[in-house]
């Protein structure tokens, strides 16, 4: 199979998707520092880079976060390079399989919030290049994690207010409030 690599931007300016004509993985997987990327084949020979400062896999892209010196006219055709050399030769995003399953738990309202999430937020999220999970929900409040270009990006707090609080606000009643879970 012949491997092409497309670069979109995100809105969080330090952050650019690189994506493959070939699925990845199923789920997504967060390596935000060169420490956790010990799982990760594809993420540890990324983080040899001195300007790779994150990075994030979902499906068929993986999300870079730069360092702040580094320009992406510099650095861009260096990873779209290596994106498509590591996706030919199969390096692995993970080296233990996780099945990542859609069950959904906790109470009726907690399984709706949830559902809505994976249906309607998530595709979207990932389209920017991120991703959300949901932590919990309690007295109204729902706590979700940000991950990918979705964190640090300067829009996110607008994404997480305007959008997902006032999506899951009409959706569900008992919602009041979508906070985001520091990393």
């Amino acid at each position: 199979m012949n491997i092409n690599v497309y670069t979109e931007s995100t809105p969080n300016p330090a952050t650019m998707k690189f994506l493959v004509n070939k699925l990845l993985l199923n789920g997504s997987v967060d390596y935000p520092t060169k420490e956790s990327a010990e799982a990760s084949p594809f993420a540890k020979e990324l983080y040899k880079f001195n300007f790779v400062n994150g990075v994030f896999f979902a499906s068929n892209f993986v999300t870079v976060t730069k360092t702040e010196d580094a320009e992406w006219a510099d650095i861009e055709p260096i990873l779209k390079e290596f994106v498509k050399g590591a996706t030919e030769a199969e390096l692995r995003v993970k080296d233990v399989v996780v099945d990542e399953n859609t069950a959904f738990e906790g109470t009726e309202t907690e399984i709706k919030i949830q559902q809505i999430l994976h249906d309607y937020v998530r595709p979207a999220v990932e389209q920017d290049g991120g991703a959300i999970s949901y932590r919990s929900f309690e007295n109204g409040i729902v706590t979700v994690e940000l991950r990918g270009s979705c964190s640090g990006c300067p829009s996110s707090t607008y994404t997480l207010k305007a959008g997902i609080e006032s999506l899951l606000k009409r959706m569900v009643p008992e919602v009041t409030e979508v906070v985001s879970e520091a990393l």
